[in-house]
Protein backbone atom coordinates (compact mmCIF):
# COMPACT_ATOMS: atom_id res chain seq x y z
CA UNK A 1 0.00 0.00 0.00
CA UNK A 2 1.38 3.42 -1.01
CA UNK A 3 0.84 7.11 -0.29
CA UNK A 4 0.65 8.92 -3.64
CA UNK A 5 -0.56 12.36 -2.54
CA UNK A 6 0.98 15.83 -2.57
CA UNK A 7 2.30 18.30 0.00
CA UNK A 8 1.27 21.97 -0.06
CA UNK A 9 3.44 23.63 2.62
CA UNK A 10 2.87 27.22 1.44
CA UNK A 11 -0.93 27.26 1.72
CA UNK A 12 -2.05 29.81 4.31
CA UNK A 13 -5.84 29.70 3.99
CA UNK A 14 -8.21 26.96 2.93
CA UNK A 15 -11.74 27.48 1.59
CA UNK A 16 -11.34 31.12 2.73
CA UNK A 17 -12.46 30.33 6.30
CA UNK A 18 -9.54 28.25 7.63
CA UNK A 19 -6.06 29.46 8.51
CA UNK A 20 -3.38 26.95 7.59
CA UNK A 21 -0.19 28.08 9.29
CA UNK A 22 1.48 24.76 8.47
CA UNK A 23 0.04 24.28 5.00
CA UNK A 24 -1.73 21.03 4.17
CA UNK A 25 -1.42 17.75 2.35
CA UNK A 26 -3.70 16.17 -0.23
CA UNK A 27 -3.54 12.52 0.68
CA UNK A 28 -4.20 9.85 -1.91
CA UNK A 29 -3.44 6.16 -1.69
CA UNK A 30 -2.89 3.13 -3.90
CA UNK A 31 -3.65 -0.41 -2.73
CA UNK A 32 -2.38 -3.40 -4.71
CA UNK A 33 -4.38 -6.62 -4.81
CA UNK A 34 -3.81 -9.87 -6.71
CA UNK A 35 -6.11 -8.82 -9.55
CA UNK A 36 -5.67 -5.08 -9.71
CA UNK A 37 -4.73 -1.77 -8.09
CA UNK A 38 -7.17 0.53 -6.30
CA UNK A 39 -6.56 4.28 -6.12
CA UNK A 40 -8.29 5.99 -3.21
CA UNK A 41 -8.84 9.73 -3.72
CA UNK A 42 -6.76 12.07 -5.87
CA UNK A 43 -5.35 15.58 -5.33
CA UNK A 44 -5.99 19.21 -6.15
CA UNK A 45 -5.70 19.76 -9.92
CA UNK A 46 -2.61 21.98 -9.65
CA UNK A 47 -0.76 19.12 -7.91
CA UNK A 48 -1.83 16.51 -10.45
CA UNK A 49 1.58 15.90 -12.01
CA UNK A 50 3.11 15.09 -8.61
CA UNK A 51 0.25 12.65 -7.99
CA UNK A 52 0.69 10.95 -11.36
CA UNK A 53 4.46 10.75 -10.94
CA UNK A 54 4.09 8.95 -7.61
CA UNK A 55 1.41 6.67 -9.03
CA UNK A 56 3.53 5.75 -12.04
CA UNK A 57 6.41 4.67 -9.80
CA UNK A 58 4.31 1.90 -8.24
CA UNK A 59 1.76 0.85 -10.90
CA UNK A 60 0.98 0.81 -14.60
CA UNK A 61 -2.25 2.50 -15.61
CA UNK A 62 -3.67 -0.70 -17.11
CA UNK A 63 -3.31 -2.35 -13.68
CA UNK A 64 -5.71 0.13 -12.09
CA UNK A 65 -9.13 -1.52 -11.87
CA UNK A 66 -10.67 0.56 -9.07
CA UNK A 67 -10.84 4.27 -8.24
CA UNK A 68 -12.56 5.31 -5.02
CA UNK A 69 -13.49 8.91 -4.37
CA UNK A 70 -14.52 9.42 -0.76
CA UNK A 71 -15.40 13.09 -1.29
CA UNK A 72 -16.00 15.23 -4.38
CA UNK A 73 -14.51 18.51 -3.19
CA UNK A 74 -11.92 19.81 -5.71
CA UNK A 75 -8.95 19.28 -3.41
CA UNK A 76 -9.65 15.53 -3.65
CA UNK A 77 -11.14 15.22 -7.11
CA UNK A 78 -8.96 17.61 -9.12
CA UNK A 79 -6.95 14.84 -10.83
CA UNK A 80 -9.88 12.43 -11.17
CA UNK A 81 -10.94 13.04 -14.80
CA UNK A 82 -7.38 12.71 -16.07
CA UNK A 83 -6.85 9.56 -13.97
CA UNK A 84 -9.92 7.93 -15.51
CA UNK A 85 -8.64 8.82 -18.98
CA UNK A 86 -5.22 7.35 -18.28
CA UNK A 87 -6.61 4.21 -16.60
CA UNK A 88 -9.21 2.90 -19.07
CA UNK A 89 -9.96 -0.28 -17.07
CA UNK A 90 -10.77 1.59 -13.87
CA UNK A 91 -14.25 1.60 -12.40
CA UNK A 92 -15.11 4.65 -10.25
CA UNK A 93 -16.85 4.04 -6.91
CA UNK A 94 -18.59 6.96 -5.19
CA UNK A 95 -21.44 7.25 -2.71
CA UNK A 96 -24.97 7.21 -4.06
CA UNK A 97 -25.29 10.86 -3.01
CA UNK A 98 -22.19 11.74 -5.05
CA UNK A 99 -23.38 10.36 -8.39
CA UNK A 100 -25.67 13.27 -9.35
CA UNK A 101 -22.96 15.72 -8.26
CA UNK A 102 -20.31 14.34 -10.65
CA UNK A 103 -21.58 16.59 -13.44
CA UNK A 104 -19.91 19.44 -11.58
CA UNK A 105 -16.52 17.80 -12.21
CA UNK A 106 -16.80 16.39 -15.73
CA UNK A 107 -19.27 15.15 -18.29
CA UNK A 108 -20.36 11.78 -16.86
CA UNK A 109 -21.12 10.57 -20.40
CA UNK A 110 -17.38 10.56 -21.07
CA UNK A 111 -17.10 7.70 -18.58
CA UNK A 112 -20.49 6.08 -19.14
CA UNK A 113 -20.71 2.60 -17.63
CA UNK A 114 -17.67 3.16 -15.44
CA UNK A 115 -19.36 4.81 -12.44
CA UNK A 116 -20.85 2.79 -9.56
CA UNK A 117 -22.73 4.19 -6.58
CA UNK A 118 -22.11 2.46 -3.25
CA UNK A 119 -23.48 2.63 0.29
CA UNK A 120 -22.69 1.26 3.72
CA UNK A 121 -21.86 -2.43 3.53
CA UNK A 122 -21.07 -2.52 -0.21
CA UNK A 123 -17.71 -4.01 -1.14
CA UNK A 124 -15.29 -4.33 -4.04
CA UNK A 125 -12.62 -7.03 -4.33
CA UNK A 126 -9.24 -6.36 -5.93
CA UNK A 127 -7.92 -9.88 -5.41
CA UNK A 128 -7.14 -11.01 -1.88
CA UNK A 129 -8.10 -7.59 -0.56
CA UNK A 130 -11.61 -6.28 -0.10
CA UNK A 131 -12.63 -2.66 0.21
CA UNK A 132 -15.81 -2.01 2.21
CA UNK A 133 -17.68 1.28 2.17
CA UNK A 134 -19.23 3.25 5.02
CA UNK A 135 -21.54 6.13 4.16
CA UNK A 136 -21.81 8.62 7.02
CA UNK A 137 -23.00 11.70 5.07
CA UNK A 138 -22.36 15.36 5.91
CA UNK A 139 -18.78 14.88 6.99
CA UNK A 140 -18.83 17.53 5.71
CA UNK A 141 -20.71 17.24 2.40
CA UNK A 142 -23.71 15.00 1.62
CA UNK A 143 -21.51 12.77 -0.57
CA UNK A 144 -18.86 11.78 1.95
CA UNK A 145 -17.94 8.18 2.63
CA UNK A 146 -15.16 6.18 4.27
CA UNK A 147 -13.42 3.10 2.86
CA UNK A 148 -12.35 0.20 5.07
CA UNK A 149 -9.62 -2.31 4.17
CA UNK A 150 -10.48 -4.98 6.71
CA UNK A 151 -7.59 -7.33 5.84
CA UNK A 152 -5.10 -4.67 6.96
CA UNK A 153 -7.21 -2.79 9.51
CA UNK A 154 -6.91 0.46 7.53
CA UNK A 155 -9.61 3.12 7.40
CA UNK A 156 -9.46 5.65 4.55
CA UNK A 157 -11.53 8.28 6.31
CA UNK A 158 -11.71 11.16 3.82
CA UNK A 159 -11.92 14.56 5.53
CA UNK A 160 -13.14 12.84 8.67
CA UNK A 161 -10.39 12.64 11.34
CA UNK A 162 -8.05 14.74 9.21
CA UNK A 163 -6.46 18.17 9.59
CA UNK A 164 -4.56 20.80 7.66
CA UNK A 165 -0.99 20.13 8.72
CA UNK A 166 1.83 19.62 6.24
CA UNK A 167 4.86 17.60 7.36
CA UNK A 168 6.75 15.43 4.90
CA UNK A 169 7.47 12.89 7.64
CA UNK A 170 3.82 11.94 7.07
CA UNK A 171 3.06 9.65 10.03
CA UNK A 172 1.63 10.95 13.30
CA UNK A 173 4.41 9.42 15.40
CA UNK A 174 7.07 11.13 13.26
CA UNK A 175 5.67 14.62 12.54
CA UNK A 176 5.57 17.66 14.82
CA UNK A 177 2.83 18.41 17.33
CA UNK A 178 -0.37 18.85 15.32
CA UNK A 179 -2.95 18.68 18.11
CA UNK A 180 -4.02 22.29 17.63
CA UNK A 181 -4.52 21.73 13.89
CA UNK A 182 -6.56 18.58 14.57
CA UNK A 183 -8.93 20.36 16.96
CA UNK A 184 -9.07 23.50 14.81
CA UNK A 185 -10.05 21.45 11.77
CA UNK A 186 -12.81 19.73 13.73
CA UNK A 187 -14.12 23.08 14.98
CA UNK A 188 -14.35 24.65 11.52
CA UNK A 189 -15.23 21.66 9.33
CA UNK A 190 -16.95 18.97 11.39
CA UNK A 191 -18.52 20.81 14.30
CA UNK A 192 -21.63 22.00 12.41
CA UNK A 193 -22.38 18.31 11.74
CA UNK A 194 -21.85 17.08 15.27
CA UNK A 195 -24.79 14.66 15.19
CA UNK A 196 -23.45 13.12 11.96
CA UNK A 197 -20.00 12.86 13.56
CA UNK A 198 -21.47 10.80 16.35
CA UNK A 199 -23.26 8.55 13.86
CA UNK A 200 -20.00 8.00 11.98
CA UNK A 201 -18.20 7.19 15.21
CA UNK A 202 -20.83 4.56 15.96
CA UNK A 203 -19.84 2.86 12.70
CA UNK A 204 -16.10 3.23 13.19
CA UNK A 205 -15.56 2.48 16.88
CA UNK A 206 -16.21 -1.29 16.57
CA UNK A 207 -13.53 -1.64 13.86
CA UNK A 208 -10.18 -3.24 14.67
CA UNK A 209 -8.20 -0.18 13.61
CA UNK A 210 -4.55 -0.50 12.77
CA UNK A 211 -4.32 2.94 11.16
CA UNK A 212 -6.50 5.82 9.95
CA UNK A 213 -5.57 7.34 6.60
CA UNK A 214 -7.34 10.72 6.22
CA UNK A 215 -7.46 12.93 3.14
CA UNK A 216 -5.52 15.73 4.87
CA UNK A 217 -2.77 15.73 7.46
CA UNK A 218 -0.73 12.99 9.10
CA UNK A 219 -1.48 9.30 8.68
CA UNK A 220 -2.63 8.11 12.11
CA UNK A 221 -0.77 4.86 12.60
CA UNK A 222 0.23 5.28 16.26
CA UNK A 223 -2.76 4.72 18.56
CA UNK A 224 -5.38 5.63 15.95
CA UNK A 225 -8.16 4.99 18.43
CA UNK A 226 -6.94 7.96 20.48
CA UNK A 227 -8.10 10.25 17.66
CA UNK A 228 -11.47 8.52 17.53
CA UNK A 229 -11.81 9.13 21.27
CA UNK A 230 -10.90 12.78 20.74
CA UNK A 231 -13.67 13.18 18.16
CA UNK A 232 -16.11 11.51 20.53
CA UNK A 233 -15.18 14.02 23.23
CA UNK A 234 -15.35 17.00 20.86
CA UNK A 235 -18.75 15.96 19.51
CA UNK A 236 -20.30 15.35 22.92
CA UNK A 237 -22.44 17.76 24.89
CA UNK A 238 -20.69 20.07 27.33
CA UNK A 239 -23.74 20.48 29.56
CA UNK A 240 -25.40 18.12 32.00
CA UNK A 241 -28.91 19.16 31.09
CA UNK A 242 -31.11 16.99 33.33
CA UNK A 243 -33.99 17.86 30.97
CA UNK A 244 -33.41 21.60 31.51
CA UNK A 245 -34.11 23.76 28.46
CA UNK A 246 -31.67 26.61 27.87
CA UNK A 247 -32.36 30.09 26.54
CA UNK A 248 -29.46 32.42 25.68
CA UNK A 249 -30.10 36.14 25.22
CA UNK A 250 -27.32 38.12 23.52
CA UNK A 251 -27.48 41.89 23.20
CA UNK A 252 -25.46 45.03 22.63
CA UNK A 253 -26.68 48.47 23.59
CA UNK A 254 -25.58 51.96 22.60
CA UNK A 255 -27.42 54.06 25.21
CA UNK A 256 -28.96 51.46 27.50
CA UNK A 257 -32.38 51.03 25.86
CA UNK A 258 -31.63 47.68 24.22
CA UNK A 259 -30.01 46.53 27.48
CA UNK A 260 -33.19 47.29 29.42
CA UNK A 261 -35.21 45.48 26.77
CA UNK A 262 -32.91 42.45 27.13
CA UNK A 263 -33.37 42.40 30.88
CA UNK A 264 -37.14 42.54 30.41
CA UNK A 265 -37.08 39.70 27.86
CA UNK A 266 -35.09 37.62 30.37
CA UNK A 267 -37.55 38.42 33.15
CA UNK A 268 -40.44 37.32 30.95
CA UNK A 269 -38.73 34.04 30.19
CA UNK A 270 -38.15 33.46 33.88
CA UNK A 271 -41.88 33.76 34.63
CA UNK A 272 -42.65 30.95 32.18
CA UNK A 273 -39.89 28.84 33.66
CA UNK A 274 -41.60 28.96 37.03
CA UNK A 275 -45.11 28.07 35.84
CA UNK A 276 -46.84 24.95 37.16
CA UNK A 277 -44.08 24.12 39.62
CA UNK A 278 -41.65 23.82 36.72
CA UNK A 279 -39.03 26.13 38.26
CA UNK A 280 -35.68 25.54 36.59
CA UNK A 281 -37.23 23.92 33.53
CA UNK A 282 -35.76 26.77 31.47
CA UNK A 283 -32.33 28.14 32.26
CA UNK A 284 -32.15 31.77 31.10
CA UNK A 285 -28.76 33.41 30.48
CA UNK A 286 -28.10 37.02 29.52
CA UNK A 287 -24.90 38.10 27.71
CA UNK A 288 -23.65 41.55 26.70
CA UNK A 289 -21.53 40.94 23.58
CA UNK A 290 -19.85 44.34 23.50
CA UNK A 291 -16.09 43.93 23.63
CA UNK A 292 -16.19 40.12 23.36
CA UNK A 293 -15.02 37.97 20.49
CA UNK A 294 -17.91 36.02 18.92
CA UNK A 295 -16.10 32.68 19.14
CA UNK A 296 -16.33 32.89 22.93
CA UNK A 297 -20.10 32.48 22.63
CA UNK A 298 -20.17 29.66 20.09
CA UNK A 299 -20.22 26.91 22.72
CA UNK A 300 -23.11 28.63 24.48
CA UNK A 301 -25.10 28.91 21.27
CA UNK A 302 -24.45 25.29 20.35
CA UNK A 303 -25.77 24.04 23.68
CA UNK A 304 -28.73 26.42 23.87
CA UNK A 305 -32.23 25.44 22.81
CA UNK A 306 -33.26 29.00 22.00
CA UNK A 307 -31.39 32.13 20.96
CA UNK A 308 -32.69 35.71 21.29
CA UNK A 309 -30.62 38.59 19.91
CA UNK A 310 -30.97 42.27 20.67
CA UNK A 311 -29.39 45.04 18.62
CA UNK A 312 -29.88 48.76 18.11
CA UNK A 313 -30.30 49.98 14.54
CA UNK A 314 -27.43 52.18 13.39
CA UNK A 315 -27.24 53.45 9.81
CA UNK A 316 -30.14 51.21 8.83
CA UNK A 317 -28.48 48.01 10.01
CA UNK A 318 -27.77 45.79 12.98
CA UNK A 319 -24.38 46.55 14.51
CA UNK A 320 -21.21 44.70 13.53
CA UNK A 321 -20.77 42.62 16.74
CA UNK A 322 -24.23 41.14 16.13
CA UNK A 323 -23.36 40.20 12.55
CA UNK A 324 -20.05 38.75 13.75
CA UNK A 325 -21.96 36.57 16.20
CA UNK A 326 -24.47 35.49 13.56
CA UNK A 327 -21.72 34.66 11.04
CA UNK A 328 -19.98 32.49 13.64
CA UNK A 329 -23.10 30.32 13.89
CA UNK A 330 -22.14 28.59 10.64
CA UNK A 331 -19.60 26.71 12.79
CA UNK A 332 -22.30 24.95 14.81
CA UNK A 333 -25.55 23.12 14.26
CA UNK A 334 -28.41 25.52 15.03
CA UNK A 335 -31.05 23.98 12.79
CA UNK A 336 -34.39 23.68 14.58
CA UNK A 337 -33.50 25.88 17.54
CA UNK A 338 -35.86 28.70 18.46
CA UNK A 339 -34.90 32.26 17.63
CA UNK A 340 -36.17 35.80 18.16
CA UNK A 341 -34.97 39.41 17.98
CA UNK A 342 -35.53 42.80 19.60
CA UNK A 343 -33.90 46.20 19.76
CA UNK A 344 -34.23 49.97 19.97
CA UNK A 345 -33.78 52.41 17.11
CA UNK A 346 -33.69 56.10 16.37
CA UNK A 347 -35.22 56.54 12.91
CA UNK A 348 -36.03 53.31 11.10
CA UNK A 349 -35.52 50.05 13.04
CA UNK A 350 -34.29 47.68 10.32
CA UNK A 351 -32.08 45.65 12.68
CA UNK A 352 -34.83 43.43 14.11
CA UNK A 353 -36.28 42.10 10.82
CA UNK A 354 -32.77 41.71 9.41
CA UNK A 355 -31.76 39.57 12.39
CA UNK A 356 -34.96 37.54 12.10
CA UNK A 357 -34.29 36.91 8.41
CA UNK A 358 -30.76 35.73 9.16
CA UNK A 359 -32.00 33.40 11.90
CA UNK A 360 -34.49 31.85 9.50
CA UNK A 361 -31.80 31.38 6.86
CA UNK A 362 -29.74 29.56 9.48
CA UNK A 363 -32.74 27.21 9.84
CA UNK A 364 -33.84 28.43 13.27
CA UNK A 365 -37.57 28.63 13.97
CA UNK A 366 -38.77 32.17 14.69
CA UNK A 367 -42.26 31.72 16.16
CA UNK A 368 -42.70 35.18 17.74
CA UNK A 369 -42.51 38.54 15.98
CA UNK A 370 -39.64 40.69 17.16
CA UNK A 371 -40.00 43.85 19.23
CA UNK A 372 -38.80 47.27 18.10
CA UNK A 373 -38.79 50.35 20.33
CA UNK A 374 -37.99 53.89 19.21
CA UNK A 375 -35.41 55.45 21.50
CA UNK A 376 -36.51 54.74 25.10
CA UNK A 377 -39.11 51.92 25.28
CA UNK A 378 -42.59 52.79 26.50
CA UNK A 379 -44.36 50.74 29.18
CA UNK A 380 -46.31 48.95 26.43
CA UNK A 381 -43.09 48.11 24.61
CA UNK A 382 -41.53 46.78 27.81
CA UNK A 383 -44.65 44.66 28.27
CA UNK A 384 -44.19 43.33 24.72
CA UNK A 385 -40.56 42.42 25.53
CA UNK A 386 -41.72 40.61 28.66
CA UNK A 387 -44.29 38.73 26.57
CA UNK A 388 -41.65 37.87 23.96
CA UNK A 389 -39.39 36.21 26.51
CA UNK A 390 -42.29 34.39 28.12
CA UNK A 391 -43.63 33.15 24.78
CA UNK A 392 -40.27 31.76 23.67
CA UNK A 393 -39.87 29.98 27.02
CA UNK A 394 -43.36 28.50 26.71
CA UNK A 395 -42.47 27.23 23.24
CA UNK A 396 -39.41 25.54 24.74
CA UNK A 397 -41.60 23.87 27.36
CA UNK A 398 -44.17 22.80 24.78
CA UNK A 399 -46.84 24.92 26.47
CA UNK A 400 -47.29 27.73 23.95
CA UNK A 401 -50.87 28.39 22.95
CA UNK A 402 -51.85 27.18 19.51
CA UNK A 403 -52.36 29.98 17.03
CA UNK A 404 -54.82 30.36 14.17
CA UNK A 405 -53.02 31.84 11.16
CA UNK A 406 -54.90 33.79 8.50
CA UNK A 407 -53.15 32.62 5.34
CA UNK A 408 -54.21 35.78 3.52
CA UNK A 409 -52.12 37.81 5.96
CA UNK A 410 -49.01 35.95 4.80
CA UNK A 411 -49.40 36.98 1.15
Amino acid sequence: MHWIGAFDPDLRSFDIILRTANGTSYNAYAVRGDSGVAVIDTVKASFGERFFHRLETIADYDEITTVVLNHLEPDHSGALPELLRRAPRAQLYVSHQARPMLKGLFDPQEFAGRITGVGTGDTVDIGGRRLEFFNPPYLHWPDTQCTWLEDEGLLFSGDFLGCHYCDTRLFNDAVGDFRFSFDYYYAHIMRPFRAHVRSALDLIEPLLLRAILPAHGPVLRDDPRDYVRRYRALSGSGLHRNQVKTLAIFYISAYGATRRMAETVAAGAETAAGDNDAAGAVRVSLYDIEGSEPHTFVDLVEEADALIIGSPTINGDAVKPVWDLLSSLTMVDVKGKLGAAFGSYGWSGEAVPMIEDRLRRLKLRVPVQGIKAQLSPTPDEFAACHALGREIALHLLGRAEARVVDMASLA
